[in-house]
């Protein structure tokens, strides 16, 4: 048996820095020198940031690209790296360079482009026509990119097959959603075991736009077990020791021969970070996306509308674990339909997060508003007009906040609220990132108690956690006045939003037909709304945006 020493640089890339990118990945080369490996693997375009998009219909962007690849390959030197990054300028390519003595010694093109969901990727490159593995000392090594090793009958069979690889490598930049994580480990482990081939898999992490790259990255030894798990939500470079046979077929296809320094391996004992819950996994998904979101794109400080209610306490809380609590502000914003419990409970919950805390009642504003508005409205009843009136007073505040300091606003709204209509535009949704947007009520409910649970003690009040929900814009309102209880909402919501079931389909799952067609209603009624609605984190198999690309005018009725 032979032993082979890889590490795995999971790395937080940002789009279209090359420079930062090529640095970052050139840190993580030297840790890997130290960590006396033979190979170091990056995630899928590491150089770029995934997804650049319509970066890539830039000639400008694709000749830097180039040029990041040679200031990369022109400090790699007596290490292997397999370093993701985009190819050529007509066609373009998803690629892969072995860079070993400053020099690229080959490219692989990704073969499958998935073009589903969050993924475009045929839009904008080109299709690899063969596999490509190489050797380095007497271990051939197998490349694939990301969907390659997803599709049952995809390359990589051809490179256990033909090119009879010792260990097979998937650079990967997998979005994050529930359940994702324990899919990836069951594909990989399959495909481990069913071709007795040690497989290491490593991804990106991070946050970009409404994606989450979750990291988690993983090696197989051949049997199927896995072997090491790198952290969720974080980075990592780690290094793993794999066991080979080396025997030495004849007939190999490798297109490259490398031979490797000689380095002294000390022991290394293998990594296992245990897998997260599901709430866990979301709240950090939830952290690392707001987080990477607001330093990303040059903030420092957010601003959010703390009504007393859940869902602002938890973006309260996902900000304060994001930014630190010296960078979060919550503002409540009181009116005469205020309940002084609500109003306490914001206070109570900014003080447990140690973030700044300030009051700005809205009644005075809103009498003005209806003073203004009373020859208009003359004969008509107060009505929604009223309620989305104080939201819309609210939003303008927080945005003038934003305007004078410079704070970013975090939305509050979740996906039970933005599927239904049940958000005013210009008032709660006014701002700049939506950080529940993609979170169904009852899962912020479970995120919260999660939140106490882990704190050991209330962090998040337990009359924001007990309260009827409520927008409070009317004497006595509750969501259920409008809205079915939320076990029955967000049920029905899933099966259409997120499996495209149909109306009988979902009554037959054992709904009222008649709530059912109602909530179908609200849900199509509502996407001129959702379209205008700020980006935030995708936590579910089908967000609303990229996932989910609904006509506005649209005359379908189901």
């Amino acid at each position: 048996m032979r032993n082979f020493r890889v590490t795995l640089a999971q790395i937080n890339t940002t789009v279209g820095d090359l420079d930062g990118n090529v640095a970052r990945c050139l840190d993580a080369v030297e840790m890997a020198k130290v960590r006396s490996s033979d190979l170091v693997v990056f995630p899928e375009l590491a150089l770029t940031g995934y997804p650049p998009e319509d970066l890539l219909l830039k000639p400008g962007f694709l000749r830097e690209c180039r040029k990041a690849l040679e200031r990369f390959t022109n400090d790699v030197d007596d290490i292997c790296a397999v370093v993701g990054f985009v190819d050529g300028a007509g066609p373009v390519y998803n690629a892969a360079a072995v860079v070993y003595g400053q020099t690229v010694q080959c490219v692989y093109h990704k073969m499958i482009l998935p073009n589903y969901g969050v993924f475009d990727e045929k839009r904008y490159f080109a299709a690899g026509k063969e596999p490509v593995s190489f050797k380095l000392g007497d271990c051939a090594i197998g490349l694939s990119i990301c969907e390659d090793i997803w599709v049952g009958d995809g390359p990589y069979r051809a490179l256990f097959r033909d090119h009879k690889v010792d260990m097979l490598l998937n650079l990967s930049a997998s979005p994050f959603h529930t359940g994702k994580i324990h899919e990836r480990t069951d594909m990989l482990g399959e495909r481990s075991k069913s071709n007795a081939t040690p497989v290491v898999y490593v991804n990106l992490v991070g946050g970009q736009d409404e994606l989450v790259f979750d990291g988690g990255s993983l090696v197989f030894d051949g049997t199927g077990k896995c072997i090491t798990r790198l952290p969720s939500f974080e980075e990592s470079v780690t290094a793993v020791d794999l066991a080979f046979e080396g025997n030495e077929p004849e007939d190999r296809l490798a297109c490259v021969q490398i031979k490797p320094a000689e380095r002294n391996k000390p022991v290394i004992e293998p990594l296992l970070f245990r897998e997260l819950i599901e709430e866990e996994e979301i709240l950090d998904a939830l952290v690392l996306g707001t987080r990477d979101y607001i330093r990303k794109n040059g903030f420092t400080k957010v601003v959010i509308g703390l009504s007393g209610g859940i869902d602002s306490a938890l973006v309260a809380v996902i900000a304060a674990r994001a930014l630190g609590p010296d960078n979060v502000i919550g503002v409540t914003m009181p009116s005469r339909y205020t309940s002084e419990g609500t109003r306490s409970d914001a206070e109570v919950l900014a003080d447990n997060l140690g973030i700044r805390f300030m009051e700005i009642p809205i009644s005075g504003v809103f009498d003005t508003f209806n003073d203004t508005l009373a020859v208009a409205f003359e004969g008509c009843k107060p009505d929604v007009t009223e309620e989305n009136i104080q939201a819309r007073i609210r939003g303008t505040l927080l945005m003038a906040l934003s305007n004078k300091f410079g704070w970013l606003v975090l939305t509050t709204g979740n996906k039970s609220e933005m599927a239904t209509g049940y958000a005013t535009l210009y008032g709660d949704m006014a701002g700049g990132f939506a950080v529940i947007k993609d979170v169904p009520k009852l899962m912020v409910y479970r995120i919260s108690r999660l939140i106490n649970r882990q704190a050991g003690s209330p962090v998040i009040p337990e009359g924001i956690l007990t309260r009827p929900p409520s927008a409070e814009l009317r004497p006595d309102q509750k969501d259920s006045d409008s809205l079915p209880d939320y076990d029955i909402l967000d049920p029905i919501l899933k099966a259409y939003i997120e499996e495209d079931r149909g109306v009988e389909d979902i009554v037959s799952l054992g709904f009222d037909r008649e709530i059912v067609r109602h909530i179908v209603r609200l849900s199509d009624r509502s996407e001129y709304k959702r379209r205008q609605a700020p980006p935030g984190v995708k936590i579910t198999p089908r967000a609303f945006g990229r996932d989910r690309r609904l006509p506005i005018t649209n005359r379908f009725k189901p």
